[in-house]
């Protein structure tokens, strides 16, 4: 477990030393961070409590695993987890650039300038950043466009694992996207990642063979060893109810005073279940799956009727299946109605990967769940490359539901630092050097790239800075792969407006909430059960780290 501790040295701190302090740990944090940037990222390689290890260049993951104890630096933490959460993508970038904009504060906290006065210019910029950004440099895309999709997609896989076989997972996760996609009119669009399109991940074979099905896959087997393991154009019931004996609540409790008693009982257990089977056989379905149990007896009964079973299921998957095939999950079996049937799907069949059995409900006609099979050499290797592809997949959503880009390579940022540095001069009063200092502060993203590309800085970095001192070239930036200076136009960079804006609002607004604190007081009590004593022992901030 990495663990970064930035321990209080008193029990209380307050005012210009807690600020320089939240600077100093913002600084750490970003600093681990840095080098997880662009095509030539480095990999951290995360060990947890229980011995396992995690080896990824994703922000997010990263930092779910450093234990920290100074509350400033969980902060940073958490904009990482807000910002995957809101837009999948960009997690390295927002701490990287949250971290600059606290760390351009220190020299005016130095020279006595009041927080507040730093808030207010650090506002205006952030302001007019999302101002120029969206008037000036973003372009709009055609999202029925695949081949330019594909582009945007691709960029963002170029700095992941998956680079490798870019292509596949471009489509894949375009493919994906496409699928769940629900119009609701008015130019709203609702894309469910999160809930229906499930990644399976299944060890052996090559990431080659991956793909997205064009229905559902579940990791079980029919109940019954007879019954049938492939049906073509099944009809399909999903149920909410167990197919077994009604129990009785808790308390239940029964006497026998006869010997027929107990006949009488096992009797009135089979007729229910009888009774139930008729229920779901009058449908004359061929599948069933429910989420509860199925006894014995109701496999005997489906069996006979032909009609294949599948229990115990995820509540998500069924709801995956029901909105794949076009069934109604049903509460009670004499509720059923011919309406209730999933008739949307064209095979239904069970493989047989290594030692265990899957199920595939597959070739539905109107799909609006899918499930991405991904085959790879080892878990590890699985693992990287599914949160590869739900970075790919955020970013598809993202293009379909606002879409405009902005160019990548750090060309946006570059843009905006000139734009800001212009701006600034009509800045009244003190803010002016708060205002102009974010617009530098935005050069730490072209300036990692060519960090980690092992370019020249400073040479490069100037060269960009001429280059966007003209008019209309906005959209140059770094190679990621090279250092050089290249038109992100003619390369086929670009980021989704979308993650941009949010990353650079998490950023600054992140900076402007902990530049406004100005005291921090422990709340943890010593061991011995007494307040603090003035031996002047350190205590931890905040507690234990976050995982």
């Amino acid at each position: 477990m990495s663990v970064i501790v930035l321990n209080q040295n008193t029990k209380r701190e307050s005012g210009r030393k807690v600020q320089i302090g939240n600077v100093q740990a913002a600084k750490t944090i970003a600093d681990v961070i840095r080098t997880c940037l662009g095509p030539r990222a480095m990999l951290k390689m995360l060990m947890d409590p229980m011995g396992g290890i995690v080896m990824t260049n994703d922000g997010n993951a990263i930092l779910r695993e450093i234990q920290v104890q100074h509350p400033a630096a969980k902060s940073m933490i958490e904009i990482s987890r807000t910002q995957d959460e809101e837009v999948g993508d960009g997690t390295t970038s927002v701490i990287i650039l949250a971290g600059e904009f606290m760390s351009c504060a220190e020299p005016f906290l130095e020279q006595q300038l009041h927080p507040t006065q730093i808030i207010a210019a650090y506002r205006q910029a952030m302001d007019d950043m999302i101002d120029i950004l969206k008037d000036e440099i973003s372009v709009p895309v055609d999202v029925n466009n695949r081949e330019e999709m594909i582009k945007i997609i691709r960029s963002s896989v170029g700095t992941k694992f998956i680079n490798k076989w870019g292509d596949l997972a471009c489509n894949i996760a375009l493919d994906a996207v496409n699928t769940v996609v629900i119009d609701r009119g008015d130019n709203r669009k609702e894309i469910d990642i999160k809930n229906y399109a499930k990644v399976e991940k299944v060890p052996g074979g090559d990431i080659e063979d991956s793909r997205v099905l064009t229905g559902v896959m579940l990791n079980k087997d029919v109940t019954h060893g007879r019954m049938k393991r492939r049906i073509e154009n099944p009809r399909i019931i999903l149920l909410d109810c167990p197919l077994e004996y009604k129990k009785g609540e808790s308390q239940t409790s029964l006497e026998i005073s006869g010997e027929m008693d107990f006949n009488r009982i096992l009797q009135l257990e089979e007729e229910h279940i009888k009774k139930i089977c008729d229920e779901v056989i009058a449908l004359k379905p061929d599948l069933v799956i429910t989420e509860k149990g199925i006894s014995d007896l109701a496999q005997h009964f489906l069996m006979k009727a032909d009609i294949s079973a599948i229990r115990r299921v995820r509540k998500t998957d069924n709801n995956r299946i029901a909105r794949a095939c076009g069934a109604t999950i049903v509460n009670r079996t004499d509720e059923l109605k011919e309406e209730d049937v999933g008739t949307g799907a064209g095979l239904f069949e069970i493989n047989k990967f290594g030692d265990e059995y899957f199920t595939f409900i597959t070739e539905c006609k109107n799909p609006k769940a899918c499930t991405i099979l991904l085959r790879g050499a080892s878990k590890d290797i699985l693992h990287e490359v599914e949160r590869n592809l739900q970075d790919a997949m955020n970013v598809a959503r993202n293009v379909i539901t606002d879409p405009r880009l902005v160019p990548g390579g750090g060309a946006c940022e570059m843009a905006l630092a000139h734009a800001l540095t212009e701006k600034s001069k009509s800045v009244a009063g003190v803010q002016q050097w708060p205002y102009r200092a974010v617009g530098k502060a935005l050069e730490v993203i072209p300036r990692t790239l060519i960090q980690n590309c092992g370019a020249n800085t400073i040479r490069t970095l100037t060269a960009l800075r001429a280059k966007h001192a003209v008019k209309g070239n906005t959209t140059w930036g770094v190679d990621g792969e090279s250092g050089e200076i290249v038109n992100m136009t003619e390369k086929g960079v670009w980021d989704t407006y979308s993650v941009k804006a949010q990353t650079y609002k998490t950023a600054i607004e992140t900076a402007m909430l902990l530049l406004r604190i100005d005291d921090i007081v422990s709340g943890t009590k010593k061991a011995s059960g007494r307040e603090g004593s003035e031996s002047g022992a350190a205590p931890t901030t905040g507690g234990g780290g976050e995982d």
